[in-house]
Order: structure tokens, then sequence, then C-alpha cells
């Protein structure tokens, strides 16, 4: 799911709590259009449910992560796929693929150059990619809060930290044109996003996808900075007693 190498990711909670990812998912398999006899590679498979649809297609799908609970959860629930242990940014097969799908992925890895070169290098010639990832102010809400309550409690350093990549759609699109590929769709759109937990549901969110700004701080300390974000984007992320994620989601499909 990760390149963020110091997360450790919590597979149940992901399934449990934190499915609409691969939900949302589902609807970019028909832009991928998957084939009988192609050979498909499932870029940040996490706990493998888009692998498995994908499989379906009759395609030959391998899915690839870098959080090893994720792939362990993924080789338990669908051990008829193949599933492989590798970086996104330092990937190889000694087969290229037919295509290359991501949901959810890319808006982690920092060194979206390699992504892209590793992407490229693995890919068929006339190949494709199918992605989806943060875009440009994607969750601006809530690392916003999240950075200026990390500060206020005296956690400067963490406050600074970055560990997303949220392009917009022409920075993308031009790294992949830079790259050697041919952009053939892309978009960059809304998409407030409702969490699973009606009481709960930032605190969740960053106790899933946030981590990484928590280390070094105390469970105690850390669940106050997570209820005061929670709280400054009550106005903003809370309707008719729901909370939502404030989502903003890059689409591209590109050719090689």
């Amino acid at each position: 799911m990760t390149e963020t190498k110091t997360n450790t990711w919590n597979a149940e909670l992901y399934d449990n709590k934190h499915s609409f990812v691969f939900k949302y998912g589902e609807d970019l398999l028909t832009l991928l259009n998957a084939k009988k006899g192609e050979r498909i590679l499932d870029l940040g498979c996490g706990t493998g449910h888009l692998t498995n649809l994908i499989a379906q297609s009759g395609a030959t799908v391998i899915g690839m992560d870098n959080s090893e609970e994720m792939i362990a959860k993924a080789k338990k629930e669908f051990p008829a796929i193949e599933f492989s242990f590798q970086s996104a940014t330092d990937f190889h097969f000694d087969e290229p693929v037919d295509a290359i799908f991501s949901n959810a992925v890319l808006h982690w890895v920092l060194e979206s150059e390699k992504a892209v070169n590793c992407m490229y290098q693995n890919l068929k010639k006339g190949g494709r990619i199918v992605l989806e990832f943060g875009g440009k102010d994607n969750i601006k809400n809530i690392s916003g809060a999240l950075k200026t309550a990390l500060a206020n409690n005296g956690y400067k350093e963490q406050a600074e930290m970055n560990f997303w990549y949220f392009p917009s759609l022409s920075e993308y699109s031009s790294l992949l044109e830079e790259k050697g590929f041919n952009v053939e769709y892309a978009a960059h759109f809304n998409r407030s996003t409702e969490l699973k937990d009606t009481e709960n549901g930032i605190k969740d969110w960053l106790k899933m996808f946030g981590e990484n700004f928590f280390k070094g701080i105390d469970e105690i300390t850390a669940d106050k900075i997570r209820t005061e974000v929670q709280e400054v984007i009550r106005s903003t992320n809370f309707k008719d007693g729901k909370w939502y994620a404030d989502y903003k989601r890059l689409r591209v499909v590109a050719a090689k």
C-alpha cells in the first residue's frame, strides 16, 4: 500500500474500517478493462481485493506491495494469486506485463520519478498504465489541521514532515510524458469520502494513514492531538452525522 518505509500497516483496520480504498478502486477496473490472457501487475495491491477482481477477468495478475503485513493477509485470503513483496521505486519482473494497475498508492511514493521509470521498464511496448491516487489539495483540511495541532503541542519537527505526494494533473502528466508515456486520459476531481466510524472517523483515519507523524509521541498525547484535529475540522468534514475525508483524486491512463 505504501512506500513510506517507517509505516507499519494494520491490515485488519484497513479491511474493517477503510475498505472504501478498494471499493472506490472497483470503478477504476472499468478503465483497466482486463482481458483473458493478459499479464497484469497490481502495484500496491494491499490486501488483494482488487487483485482478485482482476484475476476474475481471466488475466494473469501479480499483486505487489512493500508492506509485509498486507502481503501476508493477501496470500492468506487469495492463495491462488501470486503476490510479490517489492517497492514501487525498485521492482523488476523477468517478463514485462501488458498493464499496470494502481489504486490509492502512488501518493505514498515521494520518489515519483523512480516509480514512473520502474513502471515504464516493466511494461511491454504498447502496454498501458491505469492509475488513481491523491492529487493536488488532497486531504487539505485534515493535513492542515494535523500540522497545526502538532506544532501547537510542541512537535514542530513532526509538523514539518511530509509523507505524501499530491501532484497536479499537469505536473504528473508531464512527468509521464518526459519518461516516454503517451497520456491518453487524465482527470483531477473531488471525492469527498464517507468514513465508517460516525463518532471518531477522522481519528481512525489518522491512526490508519497518519501514524508516521506520531512516531516518538506517547499514545495519550497522540490521542489528544488526533482529537484536536477532528474537532478543528468538524465544521467542514462532518455532515449529516457522518465524517468525510476531503479527498481529491488524480486518475490517469497512459500507454508505452
